[in-house]
C-alpha cells in the first residue's frame, strides 16, 4: 500500500479473499516494474496486458483477459518479472539481488549467496539455526534425512530454502606432498592424488604449525567441490576400500611414504577404487598381482590390504537399473567394471538396465545394513573400458616372411599412426584399441550399422534400437575427399540431411552394444 503497488478497488476495498484476474495481476506487477496508468498507452485493461505482454510477463502463461489465475499462473508470472526489465532499462531480478544470465534467473547463484558451510559433523549431528521439522535433505546429491548423518560428514545448509546438503566423501592414505610449500599450501596429495585446500582450517593442518606432514597417514574430509575441508587423523576415521589391483612393487622406502623410520622395505600398490579413484597404497608386506580384488583397510594409521575371494552373481538387472537379480541397488552403490587389460570404468546403475549378467561377470559384491548392493565389481561387462577409435588408413606389407604394418586412426579429434609387426586385421572404420601398461596390446574392428533414425540417446536401424555411448565420438565426412573426416556433435547433424553409420561394440560384453563411432556424411 505504502509503495502503491496494490491500490486497491474504486469503492476503497482490497478484497483479499478474492481470486485475482490475469489483468489486475499485470497491473499490480507493472507497478513494481516503475509503469503506473499514466505511462502506458490506451485504456484499462488492454493497455496493462499489451504492455505486459511485450515486457514478457505472459510468456508460457495460457490465461486470458478476465480469468483468473492459479497458483501455478502466479509463480509464473512472478518468474517473468524477475527476469523483465523495469521502467529505467534495468532486469528487475538484479535489483533484488539475483543473478540474470540469458534471461534466466540463475539458480545455482541464488542457492549459493545464502548457503552457509562447509561445516564437519565431528560427533556425527549436525548444528544447524532453525527447526528441523519438514526440512529437505540431500546426502551425496540423493534425497535423504537427518538420520543418515555419520560423523565427520561435512554439510552446508541454506535456512531461507530450508534444505541440507550432506557430503561423506573423504579420502585416506599417506601424505606424501604439501604443495607449494608448508609455509602457504595450497593443495596436498594423498594416496596419489592431488586436492585443493578449501578452508583456513586445512591450510593451516598442513602448514609448518599444523598437526600433519609427509609421511602421516591422515583421512580427507571433501567438500561439495572435491575441495578439502579438513583432515583428522587415520586413527580417528577408520577406512576401507575396495577394488582392483593395477600394479604393486616392493621397494626401498622414503621419508615422504612413511613416518616410521625402522621401516626400510615397503610396498606400493595402486588400486583402481570402486568409486572410480585410482589411489596409491603404502603397505608392509609382499606385492599383488595385477587384475587382483582388494579391500584396503586403513585403521589406527596401518594400511592393510587382503585378497578378496571371488563373489559371483547371476541375474537379470531391472528395466529402470534399480536391482539386479533379488537385490537392489543402494542408492550410493558403487559400482567398478574392469578388463584382463588393467582398464578401469566407474558406471551407474542405470548404464546396466536391462542387462542379463552371468555368475562370471561379477567378480565381488558387497551387500549394506539393508541388504542392498552397495558395492559391485564387474569383470568386462559394459565394454566402457575399452577406448575407441576411427580408422581412416591401414596398410600391411609382407615381404620375406616379415610383417610390416601401419594403421592411422582419429581419436578425439586428433590423427595418430600406430607402426609395427603386428598385423591387427582391421579394416576402414571404427576400432576398439586395447591397451596394456599404456600401450597398445591389440586392435578389434567394431561392427557397423546403417542407420535409419537418430535421437539425443538412441538411434534406429529399421527396427532395431542401439543406444548411443554417453562418450559418442561423431564424425563429419568431407564428401570431396575420401580419408578426410571432421569432428562434430550430435546436435550438427540429423537423420534428414545424412546418411549415417554408426559403428558399435559386438565383444561378448553383456551390457555393450552401444554405437561408439557415428559417421554423417552429407546427402
Amino acid at each position: 500500500m505504502e509503495q502503491e503497488w496494490v491500490t486497491g478497488y474504486v469503492d476503497g476495498s482490497f478484497r483479499p479473499g478474492s481470486s485475482i484476474t490475469l489483468e489486475e495481476a499485470c497491473t499490480a506487477l507493472l507497478r513494481l516494474l516503475g509503469f503506473d496508468s499514466g505511462s502506458l498507452s490506451g485504456s484499462f485493461p488492454e493497455a496493462q496486458l499489451s504492455k505486459a505482454r511485450s515486457l514478457g510477463l505472459l510468456d508460457d502463461l495460457d490465461v486470458s483477459q478476465g480469468e483468473t489465475l492459479t497458483r501455478q499462473d502466479c509463480v509464473t508470472l512472478f518468474y517473468n518479472l524477475l527476469v523483465s526489465e523495469n521502467s529505467e532499462g534495468t532486469v528487475y531480478g538484479t535489483t533484488l539481488g539475483y543473478t540474470v544470465t540469458n534471461g534466466e534467473v540463475d539458480y545455482s547463484t541464488l542457492v549459493t549467496a545464502d548457503t552457509k558451510g562447509p561445516y564437519v559433523a565431528d560427533s556425527g549431528s549436525l548444528s544447524l539455526p532453525f527447526s528441523t521439522s519438514g526440512i529437505t535433505v540431500y546426502r551425496n546429491g540423493t534425497a535423504s534425512g537427518l538420520s543418515a548423518v555419520q560423523q565427520y560428514d561435512v554439510y552446508y545448509y541454506n535456512e531461507n530454502l530450508r534444505t541440507v546438503w550432506i557430503y561423506s566423501d573423504r579420502v585416506t592414505g599417506t601424505l606424501t606432498a604439501v604443495s607449494p610449500g608448508t609455509t602457504a599450501p595450497t593443495s596436498v596429495t594423498v594416496a596419489g592424488g592431488t586436492y585443493e585446500l578449501g578452508t583456513s582450517t586445512a591450510v593451516y593442518q598442513f602448514s609448518s604449525q599444523g598437526d600433519f606432514s609427509a609421511g602421516d597417514t591422515v583421512t580427507l574430509l571433501l567438500g561439495m567441490n572435491g575441495e578439502v575441508v579438513q583432515a583428522v587423523s587415520a586413527a580417528e576415521a577408520d577406512m576401507t576400500y575396495y577394488g582392483v589391483v593395477l600394479s604393486s612393487t616392493k621397494g626401498a622406502a622414503d621419508g615422504s611414504t612413511t613416518s616410521e623410520e625402522s621401516t626400510s622395505v615397503q610396498t606400493t600398490t595402486v588400486v583402481a577404487c570402486t568409486d572410480g579413484t585410482q589411489r596409491t597404497f603404502y603397505h608392509s608386506g609382499s606385492a599383488y598381482s595385477a587384475g587382483r580384488v582388494v579391500s584396503v583397510t586403513i585403521e589406527d594409521g596401518a594400511t592393510r590390504l587382503r585378497t578378496l575371494s571371488s563373489k559371483g552373481l547371476e541375474g537379470d538387472v531391472s528395466r529402470d537399473g534399480s536391482s539386479l537379480g533379488s537385490y537392489d541397488f543402494a542408492d550410493d552403490v558403487e559400482i567398478l567394471d574392469v578388463d584382463d587389460e588393467g582398464g578401469y570404468a566407474r558406471i551407474y546403475p542405470d548404464r546396466l538396465a536391462g542387462a542379463e549378467l552371468e555368475s562370471d561377470d561379477v567378480s565381488y559384491y558387497s551387500l549394506n545394513e539393508l541388504g542392498e548392493i552397495d558395492r559391485l565389481i564387474l569383470n568386462q561387462v559394459t565394454g566402457d573400458t575399452y577406448t575407441y577409435a576411427f580408422l581412416v588408413d591401414g596398410e600391411v606389407n609382407s615381404e620375406n616372411l616379415e610383417i610390416s604394418a601401419s594403421y592411422t586412426y582419429l581419436l578425439d579429434g586428433e590423427t595418430y599412426t600406430v607402426s609395427g609387426s603386428t598385423n591387427y586385421n582391421i579394416t576402414h572404420g571404427g576400432i576398439a584399441l586395447i591397451y596394456n601398461n599404456g600401450s597398445i596390446s591389440s586392435i578389434r574392428q567394431l561392427e557397423s550399422v546403417t542407420l535409419s533414425q537418430l535421437s539425443d540417446l538412441y538411434a534406429m536401424a529399421g527396427n532395431k534400437k542401439y543406444m548411443l555411448a554417453d562418450d559418442l565420438e561423431v564424425l563429419l565426412k568431407d564428401s570431396s575427399s575420401s580419408n578426410t573426416y571432421y569432428v562434430t556433435t550430435l546436435s550438427e547433424i540429423n537423420d534428414e540431411d545424412y546418411r549415417l553409420t554408426g559403428w558399435y561394440d559386438d565383444l561378448d560384453c553383456a551390457a555393450g552394444g552401444r554405437i561408439r563411432i557415428l559417421v554423417a556424411v552429407p546427402k
